[in-house]
């Protein structure tokens, strides 16, 4: 492996910076060859990377909280963890960038500093194109189905939707190993007349630019394996993944609580301990680090709020995977009238 940097964002998650400091700790354990730039308040990033010989401090006064609204605490908040870490990517201190922070903010600082790349419309003129937060999710198969975007863009094109299509088959392809992935356009139905008008409006095109496009699927797809990469607005696709996750906790609660409701069910619950706390880990997210922000100059990863040591070390080195993987090139070339 090659040495690679990772800013770190001390204060993202609901959590105390402590766990994000331990899983700085467990990911340079793992990874020697990995190198963390710590962002935030100077007496926890100081000291901390005084002790590490692989640490770098980037001290950030400010801290951009859940509740704040994104794009004005991005514009106020200049000297915050979130926008010191994207301007580190940017001016090349750092090739990627890890926080659970609030993903609003997460999105418009990358968006804005990190910046996408630009496409050629057509007229000729050049336009950002729109990142999307891509994840990968465990399917019935045994393997994982890419879903984007998960929530950076509630209201879109038809033609935005081709990119995210683009960029979810290709990190099917980097990440998850995938060999020509089959991609679907979430819809209602998964005949090719099914749909809402935007996703009637999306189809054609998909199918005409998208390599791989298998037609509609539904949400049972996004578990089913039946698909390799699931395609969806912003708003649809935070709703869809919110469900998912609803569902599977609530799976697990009725299973421990009818494992525990008898004598016999206590018996089988501890026989099968191990197994249970496997699935609660796989259905977690934290084996896989976060969602990345697709369509920039950089790689940016996204943890989940209520983030765990575990969390935090597999998100950094998942961004120093992407980054040795060269995720953000590949990303690119997958998509026509790109301007690098």
């Amino acid at each position: 492996m090659n040495k690679v940097c990772i800013a770190v964002d001390v204060m993202g998650g609901d959590e105390e910076p402590q766990v994000v400091l331990d899983g700085i700790d467990a990911a340079l354990a793992a990874d020697g060859d990995l190198e963390v730039l710590a962002v935030g308040p100077a007496d926890l990033v100081e000291p901390f990377a005084e002790r590490r010989e692989r640490v770098r401090a980037l001290v950030a006064p400010d801290v951009i909280t859940m509740e704040d609204d994104p794009l004005e605490a991005v514009m106020r908040k200049r000297k915050s963890s979130i926008v010191l870490a994207c301007r580190a990517v940017k001016k090349g201190e750092a090739s990627g960038f890890f926080s659970a922070g609030a993903t609003g903010a997460m999105t418009a600082a990358a968006t804005a500093y990190v910046t996408p790349f630009k496409y050629l419309n057509a007229e000729g003129e050049k336009r950002p194109i729109r990142p999307c937060i891509v994840s990968a999710m465990p399917n019935r198969r045994g393997g994982h189905t890419v879903f984007c975007d998960l929530g950076a863009n509630p209201d879109v094109e038809p033609e935005d939707m081709v990119r995210f299509a683009q960029m979810g088959a290709t990190y099917a392809h980097v990440v998850c190993g995938i060999d020509a992935p089959r991609v679907g356009l979430l819809s209602n139905g998964s005949e090719d007349t099914k749909g809402s008008h935007f996703t009637k409006a999306c189809f054609p095109l998909m199918r005409g630019q998208v390599p791989g496009f298998a037609g509609n699927c539904e949400g049972g797809d996004l578990t089913s394996g039946d698909f390799d990469v699931v395609v969806c607005d912003g708003f649809a696709g935070n709703v869809a993944l919110k469900a998912t996750e609803g569902a599977a906790k609530l799976i697990l609660h009725e299973l421990k609580d009818t494992l525990l409701s008898s004598a016999k069910g206590k018996l089988a619950a501890l026989l099968v301990k191990d197994d249970l706390k496997a699935i609660q880990a796989k259905l977690s997210g934290d084996s896989y680090g976060g969602a990345v922000l697709l369509g920039l100059r950089g790689v940016v990863l996204i943890g989940h709020g209520a983030t765990s040591v575990d969390a935090v070390k597999n998100g950094t080195l998942a961004a120093a995977r992407a980054v040795r993987d060269g995720l953000v090139d590949k990303l690119a070339d997958s998509m026509e009238g790109i301007v690098r």
